[in-house]
């Protein structure tokens, strides 16, 4: 399984940082390559993830929310395979809020395993330059969190 994480600290409380990430609806404003992330029969802690991948095919797979400490973490992971759910591509991510007053230190970490087979050079490209994705990711979060009005 490969492994990357970023820390990045921001002009903005830790409890609107979180705010932003809690649902998972708005990673695809920061991260290019993910498509859309949707509550998944109306749970809030199952979300469904639909990513780009090369030759114009899609990714798809579930998650749940598994940690939710509100203010300071929000991690998600795949539905395990074998359930009725099941993915082909098994992922967990978290982000960390530390509270330092008039900043936070904001930490996106993001593990993935791609599988075998057919899949996996799709997959493969998929997850090329997974540390460069994660701080570009969060570069443009900071940006957004900054330069956004505090109500957002």
């Amino acid at each position: 399984m490969g492994s990357v994480a970023h820390y990045l600290e921001i002009q903005a409380p830790a409890q609107r940082c979180y705010d932003w990430w809690r649902p998972l609806t708005h990673v695809p404003e920061i991260f290019p390559d993910v498509q859309r992330v949707e509550p998944r029969s109306g749970e809030a802690d199952l979300t469904h993830w639909v990513v780009s991948g090369p030759a114009g095919k899609s990714v798809e797979w579930d998650a749940r929310i598994v940690d939710d400490e509100p203010g300071r973490k929000v991690a998600w992971k795949s539905v395990e395979a074998g359930t009725e759910k099941s993915n082909t591509v098994s992922t967990a991510g978290a982000v960390r809020f530390d509270d330092h007053g008039d900043t936070t230190g904001v930490e996106v970490s993001l593990q993935y395993e791609p599988p075998g087979g057919a899949m996996t050079e799709a997959v493969a490209a998929l997850f090329a330059d997974p540390q460069q994705k994660v701080e570009r990711a969060l570069d443009s979060f900071k940006e957004l969190m900054e330069n956004s009005s505090p109500t957002r």
